[in-house]
């Protein structure tokens, strides 16, 4: 009858209301980054351990695989966590932001042709690891703002020092880095906190 019909379109619309819910919970940008410091704590905790038990090399190789792995995750996060909100405009603005930390960052490489700390290749000057994580943190920060930022910015942190302790970079290449990729973020990207409702998500 038109009461259960009733009951049963509340239950629809509880239950999508739980879909959605849960699918903020999941990517939510503060619940992600959470989980990715934890993820880099555990690390931290395995490399202790491989610098008593293999030495100091070892534990050099398991940090640049960990900073290998958070220039992905990093970038990830953020995207899954626009798309599940739908900021197209924050998209663009990350879009923006991403091609100018890239494109200044090999500008520079190629034109320095600076050789790392590990004699690997000459390439060492800005590091890309960290403006890329940079961008990516000052982007959340300014968009979101800083409680979804300061766990970002304590990611990109860890990414520079993990370059530089991986002997991918000395210092003022992840300091380079960092200016770069916070720089143009800055350029780029309007807060949402800032923004009228009617107009935020457009």
């Amino acid at each position: 009858g038109p009461g259960s019909r009733g009951r049963a379109h509340r239950g629809h619309h509880v239950g999508r209301g739980g879909a959605v819910d849960i699918c903020s919970q999941i990517y939510n940008p503060v619940v992600v980054m959470k989980r990715i410091i934890l993820s880099v704590v555990l690390a931290l905790l395995v490399v202790g351990q491989s610098v008593r038990a293999e030495g100091l090399s070892r534990s050099r190789q398991a940090v640049k695989v960990s900073s290998d792995v958070l220039l992905v995750a990093m970038p990830v996060a953020t995207a899954s966590a626009m798309l599940a909100m739908k900021d197209w405009t924050g998209f663009k603005q990350a879009a923006f932001t991403g091609l100018t930390t890239l494109g200044a960052t090999y500008l520079l490489k190629f034109a320095v042709h600076k050789e790392r700390p590990d004699h690997s290749n000459n390439l060492s000057f800005p590091s890309g690891h960290t403006s890329v994580t940079f961008a990516n943190a000052a982007f959340v920060q300014r968009r979101y703002g800083w409680a979804w930022g300061a766990p970002a910015y304590a990611v990109a942190a860890y990414v520079g020092w993990a370059r530089t302790y991986a002997r991918r970079h000395d210092w003022w290449d992840v300091a380079a880095g960092a200016l770069i990729g916070a720089g143009s973020a800055y350029i780029y990207t309007l807060s949402l906190i800032h923004i009228s409702e009617p107009t935020r998500l457009r």
